[in-house]
């Protein structure tokens, strides 16, 4: 009878170690990461794997995805190989109004910090003069697709007036100065790069396009953020603490912008000018983004304001 007791308490101990395993799984659980290629506008990821601030908070970090684009990242979240990326909001947008991905926004990442450009010995110097041309983009539903646009629009430009052609930013210098196209929009530190080179000049800075626009956010998949809410919350921290030391150590931060995104000094210095990294989102400005993608006709999103707040977690407190 003492035996047959002794099992079964075992066997209870057993099943009670096996659940207390199964809840707090969530600490244990590696966050597959991705990024843009070479983005500096993901600097602050490159920060947090740099400086170990994701296994300060607790977390394990792998890096699961590079992308060259945000729409082929939003494919990797639709087949469940990411749990996390720096991406553009424009195609979170597009992704989760057409429902091919289930996503929520921790932080913000950057304002601004992108930039139309021209070959340098272009003949023309003023956006309206770009009627008739060929314009590289990202990618569609992008937020440089969005900037171009809106930067046609305001020079009285039709869509049809001009030819709007997708290519990959590693790849837009080479293009333009082989005069397959006239001008690309793309993140930095490609025009910065474009600038180093001697290969072309910035005809418009985003932040002239439209002044202190939304860009990059980090985003969640929504299951993984539900059945992890403790790893989702230590993963925003991280993004908090790069953010305050980009801000506080630029020295530092410079180095490992040079060697994460593979750019000499000189153009990672430029391109840095032009980014402003913040965490908050400013409402106002990301409603005018969601209601200009419907204008577009990439999404159907009746009621923009209820969209953006299903869509944006309660935005973090900070310190810094």
């Amino acid at each position: 009878m003492k035996i047959h007791i002794l099992k079964i308490s075992l066997l209870s101990l057993c099943i009670i170690l096996l659940s207390s395993c199964q809840f707090s799984g969530d600490k244990s659980t590696t966050i597959r990461l991705a990024y843009l290629q070479s983005d500096l506008h993901h600097l602050p990821a490159f920060v947090a794997l740099e400086k170990g601030f994701y296994q300060q908070e607790g977390i394990s970090v792998e890096v699961s995805g590079i992308f060259k684009a945000g729409p082929e990242m939003m494919s990797g979240f639709s087949a469940g190989s990411i749990d996390a990326g720096y991406v553009g909001l424009a195609p979170v947008v597009v992704a989760v109004a057409n429902k091919t991905a289930q996503l929520q926004i921790l932080a913000q990442v950057n304002k601004n910090g992108s930039a139309l450009v021209i070959k340098k010995a272009a003949p023309f110097t003023q956006l309206a003069e770009l009627q008739g041309k060929v314009i590289a983009i990202p990618g569609h539903a992008t937020i440089q697709d969005f900037l171009l646009r809106k930067a046609l629009l305001d020079a009285g430009i039709s869509g049809t007036d001009t030819t709007v052609i997708t290519i990959k930013p590693p790849e837009m210098i080479g293009v333009l100065q082989s005069s397959q196209i006239d001008a690309f929009i793309a993140w930095e530190p490609y025009p910065s790069l474009a600038i180093t080179r001697d290969a072309g000049t910035v005809l418009a800075y985003s932040k002239d396009i439209w002044p202190d626009h939304p860009c990059c956010v980090l985003v969640v998949d929504s299951t993984f953020s539900n059945q992890n809410p403790s790893q989702t919350g230590a993963l925003r921290k991280a993004h908090l603490n790069s953010l305050s030391f980009i801000k506080n150590n630029p020295a530092e931060t410079l180095r490992i912008a040079i060697k994460y995104t593979a750019m000499d000094k000189k153009t990672v210095e430029i391109a840095l000018r032009n980014i402003e990294f913040d965490y908050h989102i400013t409402t106002t400005q990301a409603l005018k983004y969601v209601e200009f993608l419907n204008k577009l006709g990439y999404t159907n999103i009746t009621q923009p304001q209820s969209f953006l707040e299903s869509l944006t977690v309660a935005q973090p407190s900070s310190s810094n």
